[in-house]
């Protein structure tokens, strides 16, 4: 079974459904997906919400291993992001010598605002959490309590961790940031972290069709032949 987490939040619930569709209509393999709804996770994560978050699972992400029991692996991924390939693909890429995998992006945003007038933070290590394999039995010291005191940048820049060493390398393709990446036609997920077709001011950015495709193929029933 591969466990997959996604970030949820109120104002992109297009966003999850159709990522969420486009997940399972891929698969080749079981997928159960859980929401990170915040409103589902109030006894546990209680910490405020802080100035420069804009989303509300911010911080959620990292109560992943902790939901999983610590147990195997579980994949966190935003929702503002659409599957264009078989998610088990991605789980192949499991390696036991790592705590968490990624997309290890260089990325220095040049804006200050992003979707819904939300702060641009800058800071190292920025998106790698937007996709995390996580090894959970490595990951233990991401208990509720740590979450909750933890800095965004503790946590964000994985500083949990007792080295960068134990962060693993996902190929590009499977976090493409629309906007900042080049383009390219063989993204696996893609990733609209400016923001998504399904705000008016980025109906036009790239994967806007295929984004538009997957949500009109999880809202209309297909007709299909009857055999012959």
């Amino acid at each position: 079974m591969i466990r997959v987490f996604i970030g949820y939040d109120p104002r992109e619930v297009v966003a999850f459904n159709v990522f969420a569709f486009s997940i399972q209509a891929r698969a080749s393999e079981p997928v159960a997906i859980a929401p990170l709804a915040l409103r589902q996770l109030s006894a546990v994560l209680t910490r405020e919400r802080h100035p420069l978050q804009s989303t509300d699972f911010s911080f959620s992400r990292f109560l992943t291993p902790f939901l999983s029991g610590y147990e195997g692996w579980s994949l966190f991924v935003d929702c503002d992001m659409l599957a264009l390939e078989d998610l088990a693909r991605l789980w192949a890429l499991r390696e036991e010598r790592y705590a968490v995998m990624v997309v290890k992006h260089m990325h220095e945003p040049r804006e200050t605002v992003k979707f819904l007038g939300q702060p641009q933070s800058r800071y190292e290590k920025k998106n790698w959490s937007s996709v995390m394999l996580f090894n959970n039995a490595a990951c233990r010291v991401l208990t509720p309590e740590y979450v909750n005191a933890a800095s965004g940048l503790n946590l964000h820049q994985f500083r949990w961790l007792a080295d960068d060493g134990l962060i693993g390398e996902l190929p590009r393709r499977w976090n493409h940031l629309v906007g900042y990446d080049p383009p390219r036609g063989d993204a696996a997920l893609v990733h609209y972290t400016l923001g998504g077709p399904y705000f008016e001011e980025y109906r036009n950015c790239e994967y806007a069709d295929e984004w538009r495709r997957e949500r009109d193929r999880m809202l209309f029933a297909e007709r299909r032949r009857p055999a012959a």
